[in-house]
């Protein structure tokens, strides 16, 4: 079995490409045309051939298959199509973003509310909200005000939030994520 090409995107991910036309290395192929229409499977000097008489192209479809599955078509329609498809899946899916709420332990009630209100906006917006309590020098030695902290959060978002990942200690942060109740 053949590795398929690929080509290589501005964002460094490697696309598959399509052969077409005189692309195609294989010596014979299972050759579609039209409406499904199964031609059967020819050789590519053959296909080639056929796909000119009717002024399309000759595109490879299944490269993995064995012989490969060609199909008689035009080509920059097919690509166009293929955009087309992508773009609306692309339209229809949500995209969610981490936000980060940033306490410490001896965080006032004022600040702490101000916070957990827009910990609430994000999750109303349906965005996760990393929530993370840094400690510094012998706070860390109390390290159970962070988990109070952290619970009193939680308690208080509870009508919109649930617990994704619950509090960990990394380091000198604790941190736990929150994901929007599902309505």
């Amino acid at each position: 079995m053949r590795p398929p090409i690929a080509t290589v995107t501005r964002t460094g991910k490697a696309e598959p490409r399509t052969r077409v036309n005189n692309q195609i290395k294989s010596r014979e192929v299972r050759v579609i045309a039209g409406e499904n229409d199964q031609l059967g499977i020819l050789t590519i000097e053959e296909a080639l051939r056929k796909a000119a008489e009717e002024g399309l192209d000759l595109v490879e479809v299944a490269p993995q298959a064995v012989p490969p599955v060609c199909r008689i078509m035009d080509f920059g329609q097919y690509k166009y199509q293929l955009s087309k498809k992508q773009h609306e899946a692309k339209k229809n899916q949500k995209v969610i973003h981490l936000k980060e709420i940033k306490l410490r332990p001896k965080t006032e009630e004022h600040d702490f509310n101000f916070k957990l209100k827009h910990a609430l906006e994000f999750l109303e917006n349906g965005d996760k909200v990393k929530v993370t309590v840094m400690f510094r020098g012998r706070e860390l030695s109390h390290k159970e005000l962070g988990q109070r902290l952290l619970e009193k959060f939680l308690e208080r978002s509870a009508e919109a939030a649930m617990v994704e990942l619950a509090p960990k200690m990394e380091g000198r942060t604790m941190t736990m994520v929150l994901v929007p109740k599902k309505k």
